[in-house]
């Protein structure tokens, strides 16, 4: 198959439309003289983590508290490891970015005094369903950003080690995209669907995170060579059973404790209820025959009851549904939960790209925002905003007085051929669905997925890495029939790279700093010797790991 040969140059290329992507570009739009793209696989209007919605703002500084209790909290859920200027420096920006949402159209709920009605200390409700289209079409208004829905970034175009803009593809059409940039934004988010799911077959895709997300920002990263962090500390959510909807509408929205199979509360029993204690409780609970565990539910009043069902019509719908084709709702039979698969995220855990103070990576010209950022954990939505506008600010004073730089035809025509060899009209024997598959299941059993309780110890992670390396040579191999196939293709290779970085990170945190995030079978207590970053760098192949101090809140760290 041909494919025909876009060229598009602006000032700054921002990849991905999610929910820091949108807000790095209107950010950008502010000044006049700045022209943007936005690149987006999907379509803006629904794409991201947000596409469903969501019904509470998680990271909010509520009265009474302050950005330094908001940074001490992040710090005691991630046992030490963050970056305290990162997250210091979004905490001084939540409630900034909240009132600009509010003021496009968001729902924010309201008590009698007129205040925001709070779901907890760092916690606002609002009424989110729509809060994708409210940020899309307001990117859309901008006669300074052009946004190209249908269209799959795939790598970084670099010159004299400096990012100079991205190539890509059309999902729907035969093109093949040059797109030549003075800086580059990536807020791609993170990475899903790397391990064998809950739900098997046509309902595989019912996960906790996006399951679009497929880790194309960290794998263009990798292979560009930036310095990458904490991909070991891992996200697990502990989700509804099934729908694997989210938990805290119900734990921190009605107050619900968790109780085992006969009844009994059971988290205090392995600690602090942190979030990491709530998922570890409820696997030991499980593996000692104690379950299945639920959300003590039964007995609520009707009223709490429909609050529920609306609330999860907000975000999570299936929930909902699944309560009403049932016929028991939470008020007459408790909600049962479950830990999902791991995912590699750096909204909720810190892993993605290590970034200095203004979001810059490694690679000049290259920024990172939102999910795909390591380092501060805890960030959700308002979090993302804050890192979108903090790299916006400073892509915009990198480009001052640059000139865009370009390639030859002769290196655009080998990326193009790259491409095109998996469009050959041939038979593979190898095929996409199969290939993810077997990547989940090396995942799932050598990697601490959840039929190992997420426990790995060194054997089985050397065993996971030779068998990810086979698989990268296999998914070479693969063909698609159109572009839709050729996105898969990527999309495959792309969790592979991610996976092959992952375990690394694995093996080199020989301890056992979070219950189940990491959980290391051969290292089960802390190593205070281990109260740093492990970061790596992707080079000739071969994964080199990089041992960093932690940097504190009141510190600048620049590259």
């Amino acid at each position: 198959m041909k494919l025909e040969t876009k060229i598009f140059k602006t000032d700054i290329l921002v990849v991905g439309g999610g929910t820091a992507g949108c807000y790095a570009a209107l950010t950008l739009s502010e000044n006049d003289d700045t022209n943007i793209i936005v690149v987006d696989k999907a379509n803006i209007k629904r794409s991201g983590c947000l596409a469903a919605g969501v019904n509470a703002i998680n990271a909010y500084i509520n009265k009474g508290y302050t950005p330094e209790n908001f940074v001490d909290y992040v710090k005691k859920e991630a046992e030490g490891i963050i970056r305290e200027d990162l997250v210091y420096s979004i905490a001084k920006n939540l409630n900034k970015v909240t009132k600009h949402i509010e003021s496009i159209g968001l729902t924010i709920l309201k008590d009698s005094q007129g205040g925001y009605v709070t779901r907890e200390k760092r916690s606002i409700k609002i009424n989110g369903e729509n809060i994708k289209p409210l940020l899309a079409n307001e990117v859309n208004s901008k006669e300074n950003i052009k946004v190209l829905n249908k269209v799959n970034i795939i790598d970084y175009i670099i010159k004299d080690n400096i990012v100079i803009g991205a190539y890509g593809f059309g999902v729907q059409e035969n093109r093949f995209y040059v797109i030549y940039a003075k800086a580059v934004i990536c807020t791609t988010g993170g990475a899903s669907g790397l391990y064998k799911p809950n739900n098997p077959g046509f309902s595989r895709h019912k996960m906790w995170y996006s399951p679009f997300n497929t880790g194309a920002g960290y794998a263009m990263g990798i292979r560009a060579g930036a310095e990458m962090t904490s991909f070991e500390m891992r996200f697990i959510a502990l989700r509804c059973k099934d729908t694997i909807a989210p938990t805290g509408t119900v734990a921190q929205g009605i107050g619900a404790k968790q109780v085992n199979g006969d009844g009994n509360e059971y988290v205090k029993k392995y600690g602090k209820p942190l979030t990491i204690t709530r998922l570890y409780a409820t696997v030991e609970e499980n593996k000692k025959g104690l379950g299945p565990c639920f959300l003590k539910t039964e007995g609520v009043s009707k009223e709490v009851e429909e609050e529920l069902y609306k609330a999860y019509l907000n975000m999570a719908p299936a929930q909902t549904l699944k309560w009403i084709e049932d016929g028991f709702g939470p008020s007459t039979q408790n909600l049962e939960i479950e830990g999902t698969e791991p995912y590699i995220v750096g909204g909720h855990a810190a892993s993605g790209y290590w970034v200095d103070i203004k979001r810059a990576t490694t690679i000049p010209g290259l920024y990172a925002a939102g999910d795909v950022a390591g380092g501060s954990p805890k960030k959700y939505v308002t979090g993302c905003f804050v890192e979108g506008e903090i790299a916006a600010d400073a892509a915009t004073k990198f480009i001052k007085n640059k000139e865009n730089k370009y390639i030859g035809q002769e290196e655009i025509s080998s990326k193009e051929k790259v491409l095109e060899t998996f469009l050959k009209d041939e038979k593979s024997a190898f095929c996409i669905n199969n290939v993810e598959e077997a990547m989940q299941k090396v995942m799932d059993e050598y990697a601490g997925g959840i039929s190992k309780n997420y426990v790995y110890n060194t054997t089985r992670l050397k065993i996971a890495s030779k068998k990810i390396e086979e698989l990268l040579v296999i998914s070479n191999k693969l063909r698609a029939k159109s572009m839709r196939e050729l996105l898969q293709i990527y999309e495959v290779i792309d969790r592979l790279y991610v996976c092959k970085v992952l375990i690394v990170h694995l093996l080199t945190r020989k301890e056992t700093r979070w219950k189940c995030y990491g959980e290391n079978a051969d290292y089960k207590e802390k190593d205070e010797n281990l109260l740093k970053y492990v970061n790596t760098i992707y080079k000739d192949g071969k994964v080199q790991v990089v041992f960093r101090n932690l940097v504190k809140r009141d510190e600048v760290y620049e590259h």
